[in-house]
């Protein structure tokens, strides 16, 4: 009796279906940058509250060396009137009667008052003059501000300039009238560098936007209707001030949220201008508003290839081909003035590549960026309606989810079913 072969049966499960596994990567890329969001949170909550009481004894010392240096006279009589009553108080409690001693300590009270009053008008004239200081300063800017506005108008860094001018003034007339104060220039420049050290520690976020706005004010990274990318931000900026930059929130299928796609969710981000210093700034629109973007068309690997490439070049040129031409050209341009040779067309291109399961077609092309989902859908529509005609049944294959099963002999060769 012939014995049968036993046969074994294998399920081959084969998912064309790029766009669910771009789809996990995405997942677990988003999940992994939450939580290293949120462990940096924590590790810069935990550094704020131990820098706290760091920068608050520092600050307290700068201004106790400040007003220890304006006013010394003061706080000397203070110390000698202090002592003195301390030594009164001890032979008087041995001596005098309660009456006599609160009677001791009120006359010594009032001295102490009077004392202070007189060194007060003392100085005087001092205070007078830094505030004369601090009066013709903001006096002058308010003066030459108008004119400044005209003499930079049109000017992408107008208002760097205007800002860099009015912290100068302020600096300066601060340092007179603290010099007038002091009396001593050593002294005055002692207690400034304190006081600078204290406000670089108790305000350092803040300096850092500062500088960030200066930095993209004078380079021009951004400005107010720009598509950017900065951390994880992205969006049109809407506003710039010296300390935030605020956005229209851009959707996008890296970000999650409702929109998973690049198109405005309503949404305002706000965001510190110290991230221009610590990030990287992509600006989509700045120079040149056109992106490149692609749309990859799977097909079977027993599909026909170069007639798939002929129909999806058909559709590309018939879809894109008008509105990529002035774009490419211009394009073409700014390379050139730039000294890079980089070859493009200036027509949409079809690239080839080999999956595990399946072959994918590439289509390449220049697009608005804030056109790119409309673009894409529009030409997916007729890739869709082009492949689906009835003569390329049989002939270019798509792919989908499926399973299947085949028969196996023992050496693993398939077994056909008559």
């Amino acid at each position: 009796m012939k014995r049968k072969p036993p046969y074994q049966k294998r399920e081959e499960k084969t998912t064309n279906s790029r766009l669910s596994r771009r789809r996990q990567q995405r997942l677990r890329q988003l999940r992994r940058r939450r939580e290293q969001a949120r462990h940096k949170k924590s590790v810069e909550r935990a550094g704020q509250k131990l820098s706290k009481f760091r920068q608050a004894s520092i600050v307290a010392l700068a201004f106790t060396m400040l007003l220890l240096l304006i006013l010394p006279e003061t706080e000397t009589l203070g110390q000698q009137t202090t002592q003195a009553e301390e030594v009164q108080v001890a032979d008087s409690t041995a001596q005098q009667s309660m009456g006599e001693i609160g009677q001791a300590a009120t006359d010594e009270a009032l001295t102490v008052l009077q004392e202070l009053w007189v060194d007060f008008y003392a100085n005087l004239p001092k205070l007078l003059i830094a505030l004369l200081a601090l009066f013709l300063a903001w006096l002058l800017l308010r003066l030459f501000k108008p004119l400044l506005r005209k003499l930079t108008r049109g000017w992408r860094t107008s208002s760097a300039i205007l800002a860099v001018v009015s912290i100068s003034v302020w600096l300066l007339a601060a340092g007179v009238a603290l010099s007038v104060l002091a009396g001593d220039i050593r002294a005055l420049v002692g207690s400034v560098g304190l006081v600078g050290l204290a406000l670089s520690w108790a305000l350092q976020t803040p300096i850092e936007s500062f500088t960030g706005w200066l930095l993209n004010s004078f380079k021009g990274y951004y400005g107010v209707g720009d598509r950017i990318a900065v951390g994880e931000v992205f969006g049109d900026v809407f506003k710039i001030d010296p300390l935030n930059t605020t956005v229209w929130e851009i959707g996008s299928p890296d970000r999650g949220g409702a929109v998973q796609a690049e198109q405005p969710t309503g949404r305002l981000l706000t965001f510190p201008n110290n991230e221009i210093l610590t990030g990287t700034v992509i600006n989509l629109t700045r120079d040149f508003s056109y992106v490149w973007d692609e749309l990859s068309v799977p097909i079977a690997n027993e599909s026909d290839l170069p007639l798939a490439l002929k129909a999806l070049e058909e559709v590309s040129r018939r879809v894109l081909l008008q509105s990529m031409k002035k774009p490419a050209e211009e394009y073409a341009q700014i390379l050139k003035k730039s000294r890079l040779d980089y070859q493009f067309s200036t027509e949409p291109e079809l690239y080839v590549s080999a999956t595990d399961s399946w072959t994918e077609i590439s289509i390449r092309y220049l697009v608005d960026a804030r056109s790119r989902r409309k673009w894409k859908s529009q030409l997916q529509q007729e890739v869709s309606a082009e492949l689906n005609k009835t003569g390329y049944r049989g002939k270019i294959i798509p792919v989908y989810p499926r399973q299947q099963y085949q028969q196996v002999d023992v050496d693993g060769f398939p077994v056909n079913k008559s």
